[in-house]
């Protein structure tokens, strides 16, 4: 273990452009259920009210969604753990190029990355955002003017309707953000994958577009992921140590 944190500080000290990728795994350690887990939201909701057929057709749908966002304490009471704050050191220490997340917890943001450098493939939850005239509104705000279940919002300039501003099924991903991650992984020299399995796609095709462009690969996961096998270095433990471990000693390479 400890000669795989030496090797990847050395990876990224050498690094002219490095390309962080994150799923859901580095946001279990900040209490985040992986949706997909044995206590995630898909064992307490129906996925199917996350489909955007039925988020467009039916007002009921709306109203529950609200209340999951809301009341279920959807991510909103989540702080950012070691592996957020060791990216964010990254970035002080001028070594990061950008943050391709699949999480649509803000967690990344909360932590100090600057928002530019994020690319949120999956949406962010903390927004709501107008169908019809693009509007965007906190969910933080507009849960206290129309606190659910008696209350949902609409849209307070159109009243169109609000949806989380986050990827439901059957959307397609954002393709400006789409192609910006994969501009950013196409061009890095090193792409490290922090708690992704890398079996949801297109998210999954990054490190791959990295790989193919010549870069260096690093996966830190609990557990095997899809790429495994493309991996210069794949470290099976916990995200918040490992990313610790790996940040003290770029630090001490670099002074």
């Amino acid at each position: 273990m400890e000669e795989k944190i030496n090797k990847v500080a050395e990876m990224i000290a050498a690094s002219k452009r490095l390309v962080v990728f994150t799923g859901a795994g580095i946001s279990t350690e900040s209490g985040i259920p992986d949706f997909r887990g044995p206590e995630g939201l898909w064992t307490k909701v129906d996925p199917d009210d996350f489909t955007i057929d039925r988020f467009l057709a039916s007002g009921e749908t709306r109203k529950k969604v609200w209340f999951y966002l809301v009341a279920g304490g959807l991510m909103f009471n989540a702080q950012p753990n070691q592996a957020h704050l060791a990216i964010v050191e990254l970035e002080k220490m001028n070594k990061l190029s950008s943050v391709i997340t699949q999480n649509i917890d803000n967690l990344h943001q909360r932590a100090g990355n600057n928002p530019k450098k994020v690319h949120e493939l999956h949406g962010n939850m903390q927004w709501l955002v107008c169908l019809d005239c693009d509007e965007r509104y906190p969910v933080e705000t507009m849960s206290k003017k129309y606190p659910p279940p008696e209350h949902f919002p609409t849209c307070e300039k159109c009243r169109g309707i609000l949806k989380p501003d986050v990827v439901f099924f059957g959307e397609m991903l954002p393709q400006h953000t789409l192609s910006a991650a994969q501009h950013e992984s196409e061009k890095c020299d090193l792409f490290i994958v922090i708690g992704s399995s890398l079996v949801v796609y297109p998210a999954a095709l990054m490190p791959i577009y990295a790989r193919q462009s010549g870069a260096k690969i690093v996966i830190i996961n609990m557990g095997d992921t899809g790429q495994d096998d493309v991996a210069d270095v794949f470290i099976n433990a916990p995200a918040g140590d490992t990313m610790a471990r790996i940040v003290a000693k770029l630090k001490e390479i670099m002074k």
